[in-house]
């Protein structure tokens, strides 16, 4: 009984709702924003994606590999110029 109950905190259900249930990023539609600056585009560019998060990053950053369907990734040079952006 006692291992049933341990096992349950490690069981992924679909019950509970989640930030990105329902939603796509379209990195598609934010490609226009590459060669851009950040500053300035960083909205437009969220919304053009239809993302409900935005994350940005300069190359070359450690990032936590965790999947968000509804968060659009934007990479940026030091200098902040956008040079990628992609979902998830």
């Amino acid at each position: 009984m006692a291992a049933a109950v341990l096992l349950s905190g490690c069981a992924t259900g679909t019950s509970g709702s989640s930030s990105a249930e329902g939603a796509m990023c379209n990195a598609n539609a934010a490609e226009k924003f590459v060669g851009r600056p950040l500053e300035g585009n960083q909205e437009a560019a969220q919304r053009a994606a239809a993302a409900r998060v935005v994350r940005t990053y300069i190359t070359g950053s450690a990032l936590t590999m965790d999947f968000r369907q509804d968060r659009l990734n934007i990479e940026t040079t030091p200098e902040g110029i956008i040079t990628q952006v992609s979902c998830g």
